[in-house]
């Protein structure tokens, strides 16, 4: 598993984030001010990346919590499967096999490059180059 260790309060919309073993993409973050004899806290919503759950949190800001590295490879896809793909990396030239998201079914065709993404061990197919 490849991840890091930050502080809550360097987290921003847009960026990833672990929640519940899951890598999830980050929603919203709203903080709260320090009380008299406590800590501000960050109240920070995701959406999973792989499952599309939504998951929120609740910690002080200057406690950590864990990143994920996310990797952005590209494919070709090698033939088209029912609800699966069938792509080749093209740095390593690895051959593999993933859903289709629903987004990209009408537009996947052999042959065409695309874009997926690896974290936490889970590939996902993110866009098709080009457009």
């Amino acid at each position: 598993m490849s991840k890091k260790v930050v502080e809550v309060k360097t987290l921003k919309v847009g960026k990833y984030v672990i929640f519940d073993g899951e890598a999830s993409k980050i929603t919203s973050i709203s903080t709260s001010s320090p009380g008299k004899h406590g800590a501000a806290k960050a109240r920070v919503e995701a959406v999973g990346i792989f499952d599309g759950q939504k998951r929120s949190i609740v910690k002080p800001v200057d406690s950590k919590i864990d990143i994920p590295i996310i990797d952005k490879r590209p494919g070709q896809v090698l033939a088209l499967m029912g609800q699966d793909v069938q792509l080749m990396d093209l740095e390593t030239y690895e051959t593999f096999e993933i859903p289709i998201p629903d987004d990209l079914r009408n537009d996947l065709v052999e042959g065409v490059e695309v874009e997926y993404i690896i974290a936490l061990g889970n590939k996902k197919l993110m866009r098709i180059k080009g457009k």
